[in-house]
Parts: structure tokens; sequence; C-alpha cells
């Protein structure tokens, strides 16, 4: 993927629509574009449009396009880049790459522009990262996440704490080199405390992680309940379909039905069980041990209450036996609710569509309150890859903490703040093996 070969792809997703780019990119692109359009652009000016037809190998007219002449430096891989535009039929799109492809251009691995960028020194490991985490984002919170590790945040904190490691490693250097001099920068205990603040920083880096790593995940919502409460029914109505079977009879769900929301910019993924009761119907007895394994596997859970008759022992006990930090108590069928009767937690109507709203809000509520962390922290940790660099850094960090308590020699606990150092690196692509480049970038889509 490293070499030095002009590259072709279809920068647009897969279908139909009003655009399409072919992205062309490397020592040879002016030249392979010449080949396909008919204007040359071997002499035009860098960073204009120019209108133009795309031709096929035999000279056929493909369409009529819009060509972006980009000369390096100052292009996104770093290299020389032509986009041609045209109208975004698949077949169109295909057309113009194939000519691309005999006009000389190699078709693009996955990832691989943005590798040439990264190799050319546009951009760094951690940005070029985002890009992917960008493209993938189900939320606004993974968004957020990405924007600020694109804009270079997180490379800027790990270039600052190697920039202090590095002072703290010539200190211990030159107490070695010099030891006759009697040089003495900082104290001992000086040097400790700016090595614990460094390790402290570091760490709450690290520990943002737990929350980074569940941003771009879907939100498990768990509909629970007696049978004949209105799951299925509330199902429908958030998803704004009919997606379960609803009928009077109670026990119509026998298993776990799913279905995909998008709330303000936060995905859930809900959960329809089988109804909660004592039974002794095989089938049934099933699917409510499916629903209570659903449960324990659900990030937030919707305990439905039928409101039109009292609770039940049953419903109470199985309530108690809840985590109260991921259930929303949910009362159904306010249009039957007896005017005596008091309701628990939301009140609702899934069948009339009613306090709907007001639920709405409380699910995203609660995932903001969740992801509470990215509104105090301006970096989190997305990146297994990036934990497991820090993890190891500090583990370092602490080896030199402990020899300085016992009096271990600096010409030791220097190679330790440098092996810290390394690793770090390792997040902003210093010093990291086309192995695990070639592992990253093969999850990028083709023609990114």
């Amino acid at each position: 993927m490293s070499e030095k070969k002009t590259i072709t792809a279809i920068a647009t997703p897969p279908g139909d629509g009003g655009v399409g780019i072919i992205r062309i990119s490397g020592p040879e692109a002016v030249e392979v574009a010449n080949k396909i359009i008919q204007i040359d652009l071997t002499y035009k000016e860098s960073h204009r449009v120019y209108l133009t037809k795309a031709l096929s190998p035999c000279g056929e007219i493909l369409d009529e396009v819009l060509v972006f002449k980009m000369l390096s430096p100052r292009s996104f891989t770093g290299e020389d880049v032509v986009e041609i535009q045209c109208h975004g039929g698949q077949l169109i799109c295909k057309k113009i790459l194939q000519a691309a492809h005999i006009a000389g251009a190699r078709l693009a691995l996955p990832g691989e522009f943005t590798l040439k960028a990264f190799m050319n020194g546009k951009i760094d490991l951690a940005k070029a990262e985002s890009i992917q985490m960008m493209i993938h984002a189900k939320n606004d919170a993974a968004l957020k996440a990405a924007k600020n590790q694109l804009e270079g945040l997180l490379s800027k904190k790990i270039l600052f704490f190697q920039e202090e490691l590095f002072y703290l490693a010539a200190i211990l250097e030159a107490s070695v080199d010099y030891p006759e001099e009697g040089l003495e920068f900082i104290t001992t205990e000086e040097y400790l405390i700016k090595l614990k603040t460094i390790i402290d920083s570091l760490t709450k880096l690290k520990n943002t992680f737990y929350t980074g790593s569940t941003l771009n995940t879907s939100t498990k919502l768990c509909l629970i309940g007696a049978p004949n409460v209105g799951k299925s029914s509330l199902l429908n109505a958030l998803m704004e379909k009919e997606r379960a079977i609803v009928t009077p009879i109670a026990g119509t769900t026998r298993d776990l039905i799913e279905g995909e929301i998008h709330l303000y910019g936060h995905h859930f993924t809900l959960i329809d069980t089988a109804g909660i009761r004592d039974t002794d119907e095989s089938i049934e007895k099933e699917g409510i041990r499916r629903s209570l394994e659903a449960i324990e596997k659900s990030d937030l859970v919707l305990f439905l209450l039928d409101g039109s008759r009292p609770s039940t022992d049953f419903e109470n006990l199985l309530f108690s036996e809840m985590d109260p930090q991921k259930t929303i108590v949910v009362t159904n069928k306010a249009d039957l609710l007896e005017p005596s009767r008091k309701h628990q937690g939301v009140l609702i109507s899934a069948k009339n569509l009613t306090g709907l709203d007001v639920l709405k809000e409380l699910l995203v509520q609660w995932i903001e309150n969740q992801n509470g962390l990215l509104s105090k922290e301006e970096v989190i940790l997305v990146k297994e890859r990036h934990f497991k660099a820090i993890e190891q850094a500090v583990a370092f960090l602490k080896t030199v903490q402990e020899g300085l308590e016992n009096g271990v020699g600096g010409e030791l606990l220097v190679m330790d703040i440098k092996s810290a150092i390394y690793s770090l690196s390792e997040i902003i692509g210093r010093n990291v093996s086309e192995e695990v480049l070639n592992q990253i970038f093969s999850h990028f889509c083709v023609g990114k």
C-alpha cells in the first residue's frame, strides 16, 4: 500500500445519486486524467475546476463532468490529485473508473488515499483514524469525539506529554553523563512531583476510554413487563411502523424482536421481549428466559405497567430486582387509566401516541448523562490501540517512579522514560510497523 503508484477509486457511496466522484492520486494523476477527458490538464492552473467531457478508452463520450486539478503538495494525499465529478449513476461512475484504470491507474485498496496522506506527512495516524470515526459515527457524541481528534486535540496532548518526558529524560542523562560536575537541575522530590503529575494526567486520559469505547455503539433499549402491557405497541410507536405483531391475546410475543431508531442524533436498538409471568408452558418459559437474559445485556430498560389495572405482586417483585440506574418506569394505556389510579413514571398511550415526546426526552437525557464526560473533556480515547499505548507508557513511568524512590541509578531509569515516549509515539504514527498500518487502513472504505 505504501508504494508510489497512481491509484484511482470511486469516492462516493455505492448507489444512484446526484453526484459521483472518481478520485485519482499519484505522480501520474494528470497524465491518466488527460487520457480520459477532452481537455489537456497539463498546463491548466492547479486548484481550479474545469468543465469537460469524460471519454471511454475508445473515445466515446461517457458524461459531461467537472474536473478538479490539485497539484502536490496542496492536496489531501500530498500528491497530485485529479477528481472527476460526474452524474451519480452507478454505471457512469464504473465506466469512468474503468477508463482511469485502463489509462494506467491502479485500483485503490481500502483506505489507501488516507494512508498516502499519512505517509506524506499531511496528517498523523490519530487524525487518520478520526476520519474513519467520522464516517462511521452513529450519534452526535461519537461525531464530536471524532471531530476533536481530527482537529488534532489528541495529537497535541500526546506531543505535550512527550515534551515533558524528554525534559525529564534529559535531566537523568545529564546526571549520568556529568556526575563529577555535581549538577542538580531539580531535587529528587521535585522530579517525583513532576513525574507523578504526568502519570496522573496520562491515567486520567486512559480512563476516558471506558466512556469513549461505547460512544459509537447503539444503546440497547429493552422493553419489559407482564404480558399484554403494550410492549409491542410501544415498539411500533417508537419505530413509527408495524414491526411487531399486536393482539389482545396475552403472550403473543414469544421471542425477542429488535428494531432501530434515531432520537435527536442518538442511536437506539429497541428489544421487544416476551411478557414475564409465572407459567408452565415450555415455549413461553423459553421466551421469558430470553427476556431476562436481554435485561442483563441491555444498556437501558423500559419497565412497562398496564395503567388500566393495579400492579400485581409479581410485577412489584420483578421491579424490585431491577437496576434503578438503568430503568425507566412507563405506565401505558393512559386512555384507559382510572381517575383514582396513580400512575408510575412516564404516562403514555402507545395506541394513541400520547406521552411519547416526554419519554423520548427522558431517553435522550439518560444518554447525555452517560456521555457527560464528553462535555467536560475535550479529548476522549475511542480506539483500544490508543488505550493500550497509554497504559504501557504509564507502566514504564511507574517503574521510573519506584526506581527513584528506591535509589536506582538514572542510567537504568532513563531507558524506561524513553520506552514511555516510544509507546506514546505509536498513537500519532511514529514507530508504527507496516503491519499495524495495514490493519488500521484496511478497515477504511474504498475511495477514502
